[in-house]
């Protein structure tokens, strides 16, 4: 938090510090969320000492109107802030505010009446099923030690076949592998099963046995070429090779093979509810925008190819 303004009122910057402590201890956000809220609050915070003509305290937070709520976000919008940024920012103030009414410090309502700009919604972009599979199963360098491509197959195979987020993939441990399911660490410290396919642990088999490093259980099994965790820019990196050597758009990155585990699925019959599930969505409206890219697939085959388009 800006320290001008912590110095200038114990009562917010006390607050600020416990719902903080909340956010982090009984919501578990990530570190990356927790430091976007914290900056949007400042934000807020900086615009009002200045738009108030007095520093910020809790019962001026109270006072403030719908009109001075406008002006704020007028304010952003002049900055430059696009829409998705100016939606994630009042997400962060509402937040704060609604620990402060449940606390009985302030009331929610001015802020309430402000709606959020609507974003652009842009779609996953998700491989098709036969270059998702021609990454997994081809994605071989010759320049790669065999342990090295081995490596790589997996990881990919794990973004794929499983649909993990590359941070994920990297974060697996002998201990997250059993004979049926991976236990997987996800976003907010969130536990989920999720089923190993055989080709998968085949996969992950043929790595570890190749692999000249043996860590301990409790230790990601995914080492770079000295022996460290391997860091997901060698991942990206191994990606944009075999872009180029297998003619793929920019989009094919590892995040896509997730994507295309999600598109896949519910193209063959998945229902969204398991493919949330699977994917560790929180909410299933998250997981829901994958409809929409079977739909816009599935329009653009149409254009193509159907004779009466």
């Amino acid at each position: 938090m800006n320290d001008v303004l912590i110095n200038k009122d114990k009562k917010v910057a006390r607050c600020l510090s416990q719902w903080q402590d909340e956010l982090s201890s009984l919501r578990r956000l990530s570190d990356k969320t927790l430091v976007a809220y914290d900056r949007d609050v400042e934000q807020m915070l900086t615009f009002f000492t200045t738009h108030l003509g007095a520093p910020v305290s809790v019962s001026a937070l109270n006072e403030l109107t719908p009109a001075d709520w406008r002006g704020f976000m007028s304010n952003r919008r002049q900055t430059g802030v696009g829409n998705a940024t100016m939606a994630r920012g009042l997400s962060g103030i509402k937040s704060f505010f609604a620990f402060l009414e449940k606390e009985g410090h302030a009331h929610a309502d001015s802020l309430a009446a402000i709606k959020a700009p609507k974003k652009k919604q842009s779609l996953p972009k998700a491989l098709t099923a036969i270059d998702a599979k021609k990454l997994v199963e081809q994605g071989v360098t010759h320049e790669d030690d065999p342990w090295i491509a081995a490596r790589d197959v997996a990881v990919m195979a794990l973004c794929y076949g499983a649909g993990l987020r590359i941070s994920e993939a990297l974060a697996l441990t002998a201990n997250d592998l059993d004979s049926d399911n991976l236990r997987i660490n996800g976003k907010g410290g969130k536990v989920r099963m999720v089923p190993i396919l055989p080709a998968i642990r085949h996969a992950i088999e043929d790595y570890q046995n190749r692999c000249p490093y043996h860590p301990d259980t409790d230790v990601p099994i995914f080492r770079g070429a000295r022996g460290g965790p391997l860091s997901p820019r060698l991942v990206q990196l191994k990606m944009q090779k075999l872009r180029s050597a297998f003619g793929l758009p920019n989009s094919a990155t590892p995040h896509a093979l997730r994507h295309s585990f999600a598109t896949h699925l519910l193209a063959g019959g998945g229902d969204l509810r398991s493919i949330q599930e699977l994917l560790g969505h929180a909410s299933l409206s998250t997981t829901q925008i994958y409809t929409k890219v079977d739909t816009a697939q599935l329009m653009d085959a149409y254009l193509k190819a159907h004779p009466r388009s």
